[in-house]
């Protein structure tokens, strides 16, 4: 069904249109830019935009819609969205950003309380892990080392004594926070 929209007529009419199609395609382009990490202020430029091209087809020579004039706005802000990232309209210059490292350095995680709840595993879940992560051991090297029957072996125990620090963490409900000193 392809149906024609005419902006003219009494100015009333106009905003009444406008309104009406504020009230049904906003929401459906908010949550659309909202999903694509924009704000609710983006939303409303896009749209807008949006509005402006839909009112300029529709003033010059009428605007016929093969789909609802919802569908159609929200066809014109998702592609508004596409080209305001593929131009890089939204990213500041390198130059522009700053970065204060010394805030970034102060909150490294404390050695002493990670080494804490890793010993909370078992030494000889401690060993595995170190020889591991540490010492680059393969798994097939690691299970030569510790006496496990095989590679597979040594990975479920490894497994194993991750998920026991995690669970201390858990249970003792820790965020990263908690091991900034």
């Amino acid at each position: 069904m392809v149906h024609e929209i005419v902006f003219d007529g009494p100015a009333a009419q106009r905003e009444k249109l406008i309104a009406s199609l504020y009230k049904s395609a906003f929401p459906a382009v908010a949550k659309y830019v909202s999903k694509m990490g924009g704000s609710f202020d983006d939303a409303k430029d896009v749209f807008q935009d949006a509005l402006v091209i839909y009112y300029e087809k529709a003033v010059n020579g009428g605007l016929f819609l093969n789909t609802g004039e919802k569908a159609y706005l929200l066809g014109i802000a998702k592609h508004l969205w596409f080209k305001k990232f593929r131009d890089g309209s939204n990213n500041l210059p390198f130059d522009s950003c700053e970065f204060d490292i010394a805030d970034e350095a102060d909150e490294q995680p404390s050695a002493n309380k990670l080494m804490h709840y890793l010993e909370t595993a078992g030494k000889k879940c401690m060993e595995l892990l170190s020889a591991f992560y540490y010492h680059k051991l393969t798994m097939k090297e690691a299970a030569s080392l510790f006496g496990y029957a095989g590679e597979r072996s040594a990975t479920v125990q490894k497994y194993k004594c991750i998920e026991k620090v995690r669970e201390t963490v858990k249970e003792q409900s820790l965020a990263y926070e908690d091991f900034i000193e």
